[in-house]
Parts: structure tokens; sequence; C-alpha cells
């Protein structure tokens, strides 16, 4: 229930929850808000309410999703450019072609199963993985 109330210049607006015990509302105000440009005062009553339950399900974190670099050779997409007949240029990204590949590891003494490009794939064969790993930085004992 509203009430408006005018004081000279200043209006008064009330707003009552019903009391279902007795017939007409609570004269007690709870809360109440001032603007100061237009001179109204608002005042309501809080209504007795239980904690906020979110609607939707608890937030799960997103899985990380494995980019498209290489970590052998730290090779990335590139940046070019798609020409049409009509000589019209739109930019389009050129991907690694990254592989998932079970390599033979000779000091381990078991298969690694990696996610690297061609060209990394050719370096191992011909350098071996473990130098191109201490190379490029990698622990492979963590795989």
């Amino acid at each position: 229930m509203a009430t408006l109330a005018t004081l000279g210049t200043t209006s008064l607006l009330r707003f009552q929850k019903a009391d279902p015990l007795k017939g007409s509302p609570s004269p007690h105000l709870l809360g109440s808000l001032s603007s100061q440009l237009s001179g109204i005062k608002l005042s309501c009553n809080l209504p007795d309410v239980a904690p906020f339950k979110p609607i939707s399900s608890p937030f799960t974190p997103l899985q990380p999703v494995a980019r498209r670099v290489c970590p052998f050779t730290g090779k990335k997409a590139n940046k070019a450019n798609k020409v049409s007949f009509s000589n019209h240029k739109t930019k389009k990204l050129q991907f690694v072609n990254l592989q998932y590949k079970k390599v033979w590891w000779e000091a381990g003494k078991r298969y690694v199963k990696l996610r690297l490009s061609t060209k990394a794939l050719k370096t191992i064969e011909k350098n071996g993985l473990d130098a191109v790993a201490k190379k490029a930085g990698i622990d492979l004992r963590k795989e």
C-alpha cells in the first residue's frame, strides 16, 4: 500500500506492507530513500525475506583450451589476407599444422604423447627428442 503526503514543498511517499494478522497495514517505516533533486522522500517497509538463493547452478570454471602454438618450435598462427578474384582482401589466420603424436623417449624408456607441429616432428627425427626438448625448455618427466 502506498500513501502520498505533501508538507509544503516536500512530498513524502510511503509504502507499507499489509500485516496478515491485522486488517490494516503497520505504520512502521524500516527504510527510507531521499532524493535531493526532486525533494521527494521515499520510504518503504522491507519484508522479512530469506537470504538470496541463485536460480541457476553454481558457477563452474571453464576447462582450459589447448593453444594453437607448438611448444617445441614456438610456431603460432600467421595473419594473412584471403584475396578474391576481384582482388578484395579479407583478413584470415593460417594455423600451424599441429598433430597429436606418440614419440618414443629413449631416456624414459616409454612413449610420450605430444601435440607438436610437423616441423617439430622433423626436427625431433633429425636431432632426437631429448635435445629438442632441452632446447625448448620442456620437462618430459611430467607427462
